[in-house]
């Protein structure tokens, strides 16, 4: 019954040339406390290997298909615009990464439709792309996100090498 009535509306999207959000996540952000303590335990710790792509206050790790980031929770707070406190927010993202500007604007109206909670409007960023954020009805952010320089392979995983 359930696949039923997905497939139903799969359809109607599809026949109705409507836009739909794309099943996927790109980007697992942590907020994190203390950044160099989090880069020494998932470095040495894990052994895991920064991508090249980390600078600065960012750090990213290319897993299977997904990248998950570390960026400090105090930028976190400033660049969502959302405290993280134990009542408030999750210390993490979820990202999605658009093909363009116009699909991140598509993204967040089709979340808002459906419930979600627009937390920032889309808007040029200082890292150089087009994003903006809104809260799913659990309160979970997302971050949908365009930027020139993301490369995609051809299956639309994110490519943070």
């Amino acid at each position: 019954m359930t696949y039923s009535c997905h497939k139903r509306r799969l359809l109607l999207i599809e026949d109705l040339n409507l836009f739909a959000m794309k099943q996927r996540i790109n980007i697992v952000s942590l907020a994190v406390k203390d950044l160099d303590r989090a880069i020494k335990f998932y470095c040495d710790g894990l052994g895991w290997k920064k991508s090249k792509a980390s600078e600065g206050n960012i750090v990213f790790f290319q897993l299977n298909g997904l990248v998950m980031a570390l960026y400090p929770k105090h930028l976190f707070e400033e660049d969502t615009t959302v405290p993280f406190s134990s009542d408030g927010y999750p210390p993490f993202t979820l990202a999605y990464n658009a093909q363009s500007e116009k699909e991140v604007d598509e993204v967040i109206a089709l979340a808002v439709k459906n419930g979600a909670k627009l937390i920032k409007p889309a808007q040029k960023v200082f890292w150089g792309g087009y994003s903006g954020y809104f809260a799913d009805p659990d309160g979970f952010l997302w971050e949908v996100a365009y930027a020139s320089f993301f490369e995609f392979d051809e299956k639309q995983n994110l490519i943070m090498s």
